[in-house]
């Protein structure tokens, strides 16, 4: 068995694009779009060939998507999780959960999807400004 992709729908393909592609760095591996059953389907990986984010944009809907209680978050292991956050920020991205210990965070979609990153080859020495900063939300 080999895990192929998760989905997650989107109000704003483009704002969530920015976010995924622009943002955290995945690349898009595909696109369909489905005119008759009026929605586009992109799918993002970190790699090609790797397991990859399917975001399920539906045109016309006015639905307000929310997060079920048993949905938790999509995790990516990051080269430097320091850079990484200060890169996010910088981009106008809340960092929810500081990288304090230096092995993890969390920031959220524009779709409010929990993401978690995760410090490759376990945890960095902790350093500020990431020490003394305040948790901003929840995950």
């Amino acid at each position: 068995m080999k895990f192929l992709h998760t989905m997650v729908r989107v109000r704003d393909l483009e704002e969530s694009l920015d976010f995924y592609v622009n943002k955290l760095g995945l690349i898009e591996t595909k696109r369909s779009e489905v005119p008759a059953g009026k929605f586009t389907l992109v799918y993002l990986a970190t790699e090609v060939g790797g397991p990859e984010v399917e975001l399920t944009y539906n045109w016309d809907t006015t639905e307000e998507y929310t997060t079920g209680r048993s949905f938790g978050h999509l995790a990516f292991e990051v080269e430097d999780i320091y850079q990484t956050c200060q890169k996010l920020q910088d981009a106008g991205i809340t960092i929810n959960r500081p990288p304090r210990c230096g092995h993890m965070a969390f920031v959220n979609s524009p779709d409010g999807i929990a993401i978690e990153l995760l410090q490759k080859n376990g945890s960095l020495a902790p350093q500020e400004p990431w020490l003394s900063m305040e948790n901003t939300g929840t995950w």
